[in-house]
């Protein structure tokens, strides 16, 4: 019991009060380092939003509700979720293949492909309009013609949201123990069986995330659909197109209202989606 004693490491080097106040000090800098991330998280985050809201509550309720209630807004609205819904769905499909194929096969110029899906974080908007415009154009080389179309701010919405679903996915499947896949495949399960029951439920909660992170893109998003859309009121006028044409007939607490409502939506969607995400790793963390 003595030697045992004795063995044990001193880290207080004779002084009681060492090893507390040590502690006291990591307390004290991990204190720190909270106040400093909640401070720089009010200024960047928080204020805007509280700006936005005091703008749009400038109006009051009636000014607010006839805001967002309008026959322009209400369409906006239509059209920027009917579309990006469509695309999160699409891209969660393709996205999710995308990554299987950057991750699981071996084939000439993979890493070109790679660094080629970040394409669109690093383009300007107004870029991949005018990309959209010259590819889907009147003067389409590809026989496409989408200006003005749903169909349009679709493509154009695709290719700026894709990255999302890919680069969530694609970590994970990296992660995932190949062996419990060829165990599964030794036990006579079919592909499709490994991929349903061994793969999916692992790669759910990173495939929603991307897919929350898409949609909020999405219901946002202006620079690359301001040309190939052309903002024909309800036709392809999204509800971003609409926030500037308030904007520029200064009517700026109905500018605000709109932005609060597709971040509530934006943030619903979120939630949802994390949600849902959070019960399926649960799952998987027990049936494993």
């Amino acid at each position: 019991m003595t030697s045992s004693l004795a063995a044990r490491p001193d880290f207080t080097d004779g002084e009681p009060g060492r090893a507390s106040a040590f502690l006291g000090r990591r307390h004290g800098t991990t204190s720190l380092r909270v106040g400093a991330a909640s401070i720089w998280l009010s200024l960047i985050v928080l204020l805007p939003l509280a700006a936005i809201l005091w703008q749009a509550a400038g109006g009051g309720w009636q000014a607010f509700w006839a805001a967002v209630t309008s026959n322009a807004a209400v369409e906006s609205f239509r059209v920027t979720l009917t579309v990006s819904f469509g695309v999160t769905a699409v891209n969660m499909v393709f996205g999710l293949l995308v990554a299987w194929v950057l991750t699981r096969d071996d084939f000439p110029g993979r890493r070109l492909v790679d660094s080629v899906i970040d394409l669109p974080f690093a383009l300007p908007t107004i870029v991949a309009s005018l990309v959209m415009l010259a590819l889907y154009g009147p003067a389409s080389p590809v026989g496409l013609h989408l200006q003005h179309t749903k169909w349009g701010i679709g493509v154009a919405l695709l290719f700026v949201t894709l990255p999302f679903v890919v680069r969530s996915v694609q970590p994970v499947l990296l992660e995932l123990d190949r062996e419990v896949e060829e165990a599964a495949a030794s036990l006579g399960a079919s592909n499709r069986v490994i991929f349903t029951r061994v793969v999916l439920p692992a790669l759910l909660p990173a495939l929603l995330s991307g897919a929350g992170l898409a949609f909020s893109r999405a219901i946002g998003e202006f620079g690359s659909v301001v040309l190939i859309g052309g903002a024909v009121p309800g036709e392809t006028e999204v509800s971003s197109q609409w926030i500037r044409t308030l904007i520029e007939n200064d009517d700026r607490t109905g500018a605000a209202a709109i932005s609060i409502v597709l971040l509530l939506i934006s943030f619903v969607v979120l939630f949802i989606l994390r949600a849902i995400g959070s019960r399926a790793a649960k799952r998987e963390e027990l049936a494993q």
